[in-house]
């Protein structure tokens, strides 16, 4: 039976009822058996689809897919349980209509990464940490499958002569491909998710991302204004914390968010969303993040919220804080707050323009408020590590002084163990407080620690 199949090495993944389940290995040789139904019922479905699946038309898919992997299972004469039938076309179902041995994945909610390293090794990460899963795709040409699937909807290709792309599932997942010549080991695929139900500030604060302290001094920065950059490496947290952080905007306020790839939920009412939009087939139809901030401009914004500079778009967003659009938020990555303002020179020169140093940090120093820094610790949880204000200029440099700290005093296991506190100092735009009769909680500089 299946003399001419190709054999199948390694396992991978089925979906059955929403859970992620084994390909049923109990049966013998049932590893060796998928990808050949999956391969025949295909051929099948192509011949009567004339080679067009109309995904839109998924219920009508379905019920030929269902019928054609009846029809494979009599020709072959192959008997299975009924659990074991009804996870082989789930399987089949997911590979041909869905994102294939990626399905499981995307449905565990515990998993925020999928790492594609080639077709035989797929990593996840899974609170905070990083680990090996047991999918794998049958060969290349199955994970290139699966890329295409996964961006053709969205108006994306991916070949030799585009071979990376960026791009957001409808769900808001976040995705990146890159395939050979570029990846040497086969096709590279990052998903990063994103949960449907944002995470609250009492989230952040029972998993030790934030401080109580440290939450009511930001709403009030917030409420009074004060203008804020998240900073932290990749996958700290960045554009979850932004996102907390903008709730806190009033509700009656103007909001105009721009971002690569729309990952922000705000809930208030009036909020106007410009996305990053990439050049097409033919290099034309770009419209950078740069551009969109100048256009945000012109949109009566009281508040601009950038997901994250990267480039010259840090001059506009510098002139923006300076000329009235006070309580602007935005993401940058780098290693500590005095590196964030480094990197912010050095975008503003990306921009183009001559300008001298010492004109950049005069506005740097005079834009930007606070530096909110968030880091990813050995066990996996990110926290924020020091929230620091940028007090002026002192000579050529940009002074800083850190209002709150996190001190680590130990690990427990493989927990680490430490606490946020302030340092006891006051910021010196600590006015617009005042100005906007905001009061801020009593004791919240005392250097004690957060609960």
């Amino acid at each position: 039976m299946f003399a001419n199949r190709p054999a199948l090495n390694g396992a991978t993944a089925v979906v059955l009822n929403g859970h992620a389940v084994g390909i049923p290995t109990s049966i013998e040789g049932v590893t060796a058996d998928v990808y050949y139904i999956r391969e025949r019922v295909q051929r099948k479905l192509l011949a009567e689809t004339e080679g067009e699946l109309d995904l839109d038309r998924r219920p009508d898919l379905t019920l030929l897919i269902e019928t054609y992997f009846s029809q494979v299972l009599a020709e072959e004469n192959l008997l299975y349980t009924r659990a074991d039938r009804a996870r082989l076309l789930e399987w089949v179902l997911a590979d041909i209509l869905g994102y294939g041995p990626l399905e499981p994945l995307l449905q565990d909610e515990t998993i925020t990464e999928v790492m594609v390293n080639g077709p035989k090794r797929v990593y996840i990460e899974r609170r905070g940490m990083i680990e090996l899963s047991e999918v794998v795709f049958e060969n290349d040409a199955h994970l290139r499958r699966i890329i295409d699937r996964i961006v053709s909807p969205l108006g994306r290709r991916v070949d030799e002569s585009s071979p990376m792309v960026d791009a957001r599932l409808p769900n808001g997942y976040r995705v990146n491909a890159t395939i050979p010549p570029l990846a040497l080991d086969g096709p590279a695929l990052t998903i990063r998710k994103f949960a449907h139900t944002p995470y609250t500030v009492q989230d952040l604060v029972a998993n030790g991302t934030l401080s109580s302290q440290l939450v009511g001094f930001l709403k009030a920065c917030v409420e009074a204004r004060a203008n804020m950059i998240i900073s932290g490496g990749t996958g700290t947290g960045k554009t979850t914390l932004l996102n907390v952080v903008s709730a806190f905007i009033p509700t009656h306020e103007r909001i105009v968010t721009i971002e690569d790839t729309a990952e922000l939920q705000l809930k208030q009412e009036h909020v106007v969303r410009l996305e990053y939009r990439p050049p097409n087939v033919e290099g034309q139809g770009q419209v950078t993040i740069r551009q969109l901030v100048i256009n945000a401009l012109r949109m009566r914004p009281d508040r601009i919220v950038v997901g994250e500079a990267r480039g010259g778009e840090a001059l506009d967003m510098l002139q923006a804080m300076n000329t009235g659009h006070d309580g602007s938020l935005t993401t940058i990555h780098s290693n500590s707050p005095r590196d964030t303002l480094r990197r912010i020179e050095t975008m503003v020169l990306m921009a183009g323009l001559e300008l001298p140093l010492q004109a950049i940090r005069e506005q740097v120093s005079s834009a930007i408020d606070l530096v909110v820094h968030l880091e990813r610790m050995r066990d996996g949880t990110r926290k924020v590590v020091k929230v620091a204000e940028v007090q002026g200029m002192e000579g050529e440099s940009i002074v800083m002084q850190d209002l709150f700290e996190f001190k680590q005093t130990g690990i427990q296991g493989t927990r680490v163990v430490g606490s946020l506190k302030s340092t006891g100092l006051r910021p010196k735009f600590a006015d617009k407080f005042a100005m906007n009769n905001i009061e801020l909680p009593e004791g919240i500089f005392s250097g004690k620690a957060g609960h």
